[in-house]
């Protein structure tokens, strides 16, 4: 894996690049939980399973878990992007993709994957990818600015800002406020809240070695750990315990196997 920021000019709508070459000796199935972000995958030929068959595709934000397999090998590039970054490059109000995992040929715009791998090496890749999302995002609709800040507020607390305050700041009804997070975000800001607190969490449990889930749960925001263990069951479809157990080597993600053993979604 090779990760790249984007550059300052796209902060705010692209956080970052990561090209991927895996080989797996079986088909592998990860478990991916709800982020605050939405996530673009180019790739010219890597099939996963989501659970329908998908190649380059969007995954806009979800409020449940996922299971994503690939038979053996896949190569490609994963694109973070912010809610509000998609919704000025694809144009669409984002409750229309909330949930959903859609092929890149059915969102307007973006013809890319046939120019990314017309070129060798990775960041000359990227660099197509700075160039081509700088210029869709130069013809986008400008981004409201009050959304920006509720959604950067939500995002620096991660989650713990209080709805009806900022409702409050920004001199907006909170029917307003749940209307217009939903058409720029995708999901209405107290679900929103929600995905970022467990969102530091299950990086939490990821990246550190042996986790105290009493410590992430307190540190988190949570009331104590059977608070915590209800919210991963609802995002994770699994328990802390389970899920740090099936953690991948290096960053990898986390492995899910069903059925007794066989990989599958």
């Amino acid at each position: 894996m090779v990760t790249r920021a984007a550059p300052p000019s796209l902060r705010g709508f692209v956080r970052n690049y990561t090209a991927y070459d895996e080989w797996s000796a079986d088909p592998l199935c990860r478990r991916e939980v709800p982020s605050a972000d939405v996530t673009l995958i180019l790739s010219p030929d890597s099939e996963l399973r989501v659970p329908e068959r998908h190649v380059s595709f969007v995954a806009a934000l979800h409020d449940s878990h996922a299971l994503v397999e690939h038979p053996g090998r896949q190569h490609g590039i994963e694109v973070k992007l912010t809610p509000l970054g998609a919704h000025a490059l694809f144009g669409l109000p984002m409750h229309e993709l909330t949930n959903r995992v859609v092929e890149l040929d059915d969102l307007p715009g973006l013809d890319l994957v046939s120019r990314l791998w017309d070129v060798d090496g990775w960041e000359r890749r990227f660099g197509i990818l700075d160039s081509a999302f700088a210029a869709r995002l130069g013809d986008a609709r400008p981004v409201s600015r009050e959304l920006v800040w509720a959604w950067q507020r939500l995002r620096l607390s991660e989650g713990r800002a209080a709805i009806g305050a900022l409702a409050g700041e920004l001199g907006w009804s909170h029917r307003r406020l749940i209307a217009r997070f939903r058409e720029q975000i995708g999901l209405p800001p107290k679900m929103v809240g929600r995905v970022l607190r467990f969102d530091r969490v299950s990086r939490l449990l990821r990246e550190t070695g042996a986790p105290s889930l009493a410590e992430v749960a307190f540190d988190c925001g949570y009331y104590d750990q059977a608070h915590l263990n209800r919210d991963f069951r609802e995002f994770a479809g699994t328990t802390p315990g389970e899920y740090v157990a099936s953690r991948l080597p290096e960053g990898g993600g986390v492995k899910s196997v069903q059925d007794g053993g066989a990989a599958g979604a």
